[in-house]
């Protein structure tokens, strides 16, 4: 008879013929949370498949829509939805009224709500130089100005090559690429990252207008695994990606102001890049945070 192993709470349990996951830990007492009934509509009994994902029945239309809506990778089930032919072992990851209250999918607010997923994706930093001097002797509406026509223009390019923007941060922001096709992440972000350094000039005539300096930015760009989940409050829930390969994608772009090169990218970024572009400098470089020393490379343009 099937059985399924049920984490955190290490119970195992038989599994009846046609019986769902959910079924069976609540006909056995395990305190699986619930909210739609069993409809497959409010995610609230998800799991993470740990072992025996082969004897777990195929995703149906609905559990598949509400997978895509969360990003749900395959491990992660619904388990009113799901039916074991073999021993299981699944881990409940809603296991209170907090967790239950987040991840409700029938409270409109938790729409973009998702567990945390990795991705390997290229992520791209970017600031402005020197932005407190070039700010000095504006206007605050100067200021908010110069910067929302800059990031407009970033989100334009950004989306173009593939990529979102996910973070605003002062006059820096982080974007993402590889969503779609992790293959092309790092050209996506490269060729992105060449046409923003040429946005940031086309508008630099402007900013001397303004503050008799020139608007100039630095461009990092690494490549890894990144975990993504909505993050924050109910009132203030954003899309957020954390882990080393962030934390390295911003130790790259800091190097742009040590160098004075407009934009770097990290070895594992250059790797998975086919031949096309012009590299400048081969930088050998200690970051901070990181141990040892690391090669970057300066990206001119396309060849």
């Amino acid at each position: 008879m099937p059985s399924v192993n049920y984490l955190p709470d290490d119970v195992e349990v038989e599994v009846q013929d046609g019986e769902s996951l959910l079924a069976a830990s609540r006909r056995t007492g395990v305190p699986h949370a619930q909210v739609c009934g069993g409809a497959g509509q409010c995610s609230t009994c998800r799991v993470l498949v740990e072992d025996g994902l082969e004897h777990c029945s195929t995703r149906e239309a609905r559990e598949e829509k509400v997978a895509k809506r969360l990003g749900f990778g395959p491990t992660i089930r619904l388990a009113c939805q799901t039916r074991v032919t073999g021993a299981v072992r699944v881990r409940r990851l809603v296991v209170d009224e907090r967790d239950k209250a987040l991840a409700n999918l029938l409270q409109p607010e938790r729409a973009i709500a998702s567990i945390g997923v990795q991705r390997d994706l290229a992520v791209l930093f970017s600031d402005i130089r020197d932005f407190t001097t070039l700010s000095e002797g504006l206007t605050p509406y100067d200021v908010i100005h110069l910067l929302n026509r800059f990031f407009e223009r970033v989100e334009e390019l950004v989306a173009r090559h593939g990529g979102t923007v996910n973070n605003l941060m002062g006059d820096g922001f982080m974007a993402l690429f590889g969503f779609k096709d992790s293959q092309q992440a790092c050209a996506r972000a490269v060729r992105c990252g060449l046409d923003l350094v040429a946005a940031a000039e086309d508008l630099s005539p402007y900013a001397v207008r303004l503050s008799g300096k020139a608007l100039r930015i630095g461009v990092g760009i690494h490549y890894g695994p990144v975990v993504l989940g909505a993050l924050g409050p109910r009132s203030h829930t954003r899309l957020a990606a954390i882990g080393d390969t962030v934390n390295m994608a911003s130790r790259v772009e800091s190097q742009t102001k040590a160098s004075g090169a407009k934009l770097l990218v990290s070895a594992t970024c250059r790797e998975r890049i086919a031949e096309g572009l012009a590299l400048g400098r081969e930088l050998r470089v200690e970051l901070k945070g990181k141990a040892g020393t690391h090669t970057l490379y300066e990206v001119l343009g396309l060849a």
